[in-house]
């Protein structure tokens, strides 16, 4: 077992989560080794901040920069001691020997950072439509990832293990760019691109027994919902991409897509029609939003003079 520490940083920004929130904390404090400390950044709201110090046991940062999670993910890195930077969202709840089994991964020095499964748990029946290709609407690892520890391009932020020194490299996630009221774009999936870029010889895992349950309101089940999540991470695939430039890797998302023709197929023979038409209206809204977002740039763009 490796003798490295690990810091766990949870981001949050509003009161309305609150008991989310602390069920998050208490998954922290509970895991065995314990973590070296649970930080909770808030995200410019001095009276939930408030609300929190009046607790023990975790350390309070009160984020007043640019308003978002990535800008308060890095107010908490900030302050950890820890060699290991180790983040869960404000609606996670971390299972049993997850934190060991994230921190375990990093027996390997070439790993630069490790992420675990993601499951939903639903707040409501979870729809007989939902196709389970399409998991990371809900925050959700999806069907199709590997049942094995195995290097991946990306993990995801609700979930993730980092080395300090290779977060810091990089400036940590991108300010500005990710979740921010209802827009939601891909800072977790940039920010593993730019690490893996700036240490080459190192490289992410994906970590399946290290597992989280991620909370989906009644209001994340419907199919308006849907399509609003595919169209934004259309749009947000989009805008990583001309951050990245160069360094952009866009190969896992046209192998993804290159997969659902199979997965529409299986739910046709099964007779689950609406399924396999979610599947069909999920990609066409990352379309749009992709091609929207495109259109946005090129308008954005000057004209050589």
């Amino acid at each position: 077992m490796t003798d490295l520490t690990a810091s766990v940083v949870i981001a949050c920004h509003t009161e309305d989560r609150l008991p989310s929130l602390m069920r998050a904390i208490r998954s922290a404090q509970r895991q065995t080794p314990k973590p070296a400390e649970v930080i909770v950044a808030v995200d410019n709201n001095a009276q939930l901040c408030a609300r929190l110090r009046e607790m023990t046991g975790i350390e309070v940062v009160d984020h007043r920069g640019e308003p978002g999670a990535s800008g308060a993910r890095n107010a908490g890195a900030a302050r950890a001691s820890s060699q290991l930077l180790v983040f869960l969202d404000d609606d996670t709840e971390a299972r049993p020997g997850w934190l060991e089994q994230l921190v375990s991964a990093f027996e390997d020095p070439s790993v630069l950072g490790a992420g675990g499964m993601t499951k939903p748990a639903w707040q409501c029946s979870a729809p007989r439509w939902f196709p389970p290709e399409f998991g990371w609407v809900v925050g959700a690892s999806h069907a199709g990832l590997p049942i094995e520890m195995v290097p991946v391009r990306n993990v995801w932020s609700e979930n993730m293990a980092v080395r300090r020194e290779a977060f810091e490299k990089v400036g940590g996630f991108r300010s500005g760019f990710g979740k921010l009221g209802g827009r939601s774009r891909p800072e977790d999936t940039d920010l593993c691109i730019r690490v893996t870029a700036a240490t080459p010889h190192g490289h992410w895992v994906y970590v399946p027994t290290a597992v989280v349950d991620h909370e989906v309101p009644a209001a994340r089940a419907t199919l308006a919902f849907f399509l609003r999540r595919c169209h934004s991470e259309g749009a947000g695939k989009v805008e990583m991409s001309a951050h990245l430039g160069a360094d952009q890797d866009l190969r896992d998302e046209r192998s993804f897509v290159a997969k659902l023709p199979r997965a529409i197929a299986r739910d046709l023979r099964a007779g689950e029609f609406t399924r396999a038409l979610a599947i069909v209206a999920g990609a066409a809204a990352a379309a749009v939003g992709a091609a929207v977002s495109l259109a946005r740039a090129a308008i954005d763009t000057p004209a050589p003079s």
